[in-house]
């Protein structure tokens, strides 16, 4: 069971590195507008967050997001302005 749970750690990490390596040479900009012309120190920071969290942006992409989805909580629904009822 160790090692089962082992191996699919290490084909998570492995497939995440790959993904974040070919991100931060080419999709960063797709997904962000304004990482446009950023440079190497940029794309080495975002490295490691990139090959964590490689699921997520490969969907955002994979879609052509080009904006982060806006955050909904109570505090900005709070802020809402109210519907005529």
């Amino acid at each position: 069971m160790a090692s089962a749970l082992l191996q699919v750690a290490a084909a998570y990490v492995g497939t995440g590195l790959l993904f974040a390596l070919a991100f931060v040479i080419g999709g960063v900009q797709r997904v962000d507008p304004s990482a446009r012309g950023a440079g190497w120190g940029f794309r080495l920071l975002i490295l490691p967050g990139a090959s964590l969290f490689w699921p997520l942006l490969a969907i955002r992409w994979a879609v052509g997001s080009m904006h982060p989805p806006g955050e909904l909580n109570a505090h900005r629904r709070r802020a809402m302005p109210r519907r005529p009822a």
